[in-house]
């Protein structure tokens, strides 16, 4: 059975953001700008999303 999978997308920089949430986006594994990553669906990396939605597109999400 495959794991559920969210992709992520940088749409805006967090720099000049707090640190916590430059520390979050770093988290998901994203570098720079544009870059998009598949994280597994799970409740741990759900919130680090909410807390930095705001930075994020969020696809595959139900």
């Amino acid at each position: 059975m495959s794991k559920k999978m969210i992709k992520v997308t940088l749409v805006r920089s967090p720099a000049g953001q707090m640190e916590r949430h430059r520390q979050c986006v770093k988290g998901l594994g994203l570098r720079r700008m544009h870059q998009s990553v598949e994280v597994e669906d799970s409740p741990c990396v759900r919130g680090i999303i909410n807390k930095v939605r705001y930075l994020l597109l969020v696809e595959g999400e139900e």
